[in-house]
């Protein structure tokens, strides 16, 4: 008849019912993300709340907190969060400045700039792997480039062993970290200032600003929340550092790098204490969400310029 309605049929009802479509086409992706990113986590934190120890039979039982207690009083773990935290403390900013110095100076028109901005990414491009083995090369005592870089300027007079002193060897790692991660800070931080205006720059010129004027009044209050998730995102990297620490000196010399994350890959799969590990784990992230938190409240403050 003139006028009547189609009719629809169930199937094309529901079709059109945009929330439930959402939903069947969403289903696959939050099943794949509840099965290999949801799951283990929950599994995780139920496990931190167990004594499962796979060396011990019938192990497994539900402890309470006691592993969160034990994590606090176990004096190596303490003292692996210590090294850590001083390594994010001094590995974050200074990769964050660098990031930014550099970026200041590819945003400069030179002869070769694309090819210097290209060559900024290659530390980053290389696989942790590579880059650790690399760098433990380097330090090498006996024939590493180090030694023979220094004795060659004559600033040593014999090769000496760097991984083997507690101190050097922590700080040389953060030299070899911070060679590695500069470049995501410089591309974050140089994207961030492609995005500003030259008029900014152009009007501060005409009312006699200089270059740090214009860098500290203009650049760094346009980029602070691009500084800010850099930060973060280093921050949270560096908490989570193990590939270096595993491959140039595994721990030592006498736990002087046993940072965090290498003292929870010990306990879980060397020692298979896999609730007291599953817990340490955990108090990490909780220590990672702090300071990052901390960061964006110093640093993404909203402030008038």
């Amino acid at each position: 008849m003139r006028g009547a309605r189609p009719l629809k049929t169930g199937r094309s009802s529901w079709l059109e019912n945009t929330s439930v479509l959402a939903f069947v086409l969403l289903a696959p992706t939050i099943i794949l993300v509840f099965g290999l990113l949801l799951y283990p986590i929950l599994n995780t934190v139920w496990l931190s709340f167990t004594d499962l120890k796979l060396s011990v039979p019938q192990s497994g039982a539900f402890i309470g907190l006691n592993n969160y207690l034990k994590a606090f009083q176990d004096p190596e773990f303490v003292a692996s969060i210590r090294r850590t935290i001083y390594f994010a403390v001094v590995t974050v900013p200074v990769e964050t400045v660098l990031g930014l110095l550099i970026a200041l100076v590819l945003c400069q028109k030179f002869k070769g700039r694309g090819f210097v901005r290209g060559l900024i990414i290659l530390p980053w491009a290389l696989p942790y792997v590579v880059n650790g083995a690399m760098w433990k090369w380097i330090f090498n005592a006996n024939y590493g480039a180090f030694n023979a870089l220094l004795s060659q300027w004559g600033l040593i007079d014999s090769y000496r062993i760097w991984l083997g002193n507690p101190t050097t060897a922590f700080n040389l790692i953060i030299l070899a970290n911070v060679w590695k991660e500069t470049p995501v800070a410089v591309i974050l931080i140089h994207a961030a200032l492609q995005s500003i205006s030259p008029d900014l720059y152009e009007a501060a010129r005409v009312d006699g600003a200089g270059a740090f004027r214009r860098l500290w009044y203009i650049t760094l209050p346009i980029i602070r929340p691009v500084l800010a998730v850099t930060m973060v995102i280093k921050t949270v990297w560096a908490l989570k550092e193990f590939d270096l620490f595993y491959i140039i000196t595994q721990g030592g010399p006498a736990n002087a790098t046993n940072v965090a994350t290498f003292y929870t890959y010990l306990t879980t799969f060397r020692f298979l204490d896999f609730g007291y590990g599953s817990a340490l784990a955990f108090v990490m992230v909780v220590i990672a969400l702090v300071i990052a938190a901390l960061y964006v409240r110093m640093i993404s403050r909203e402030e008038p310029y």
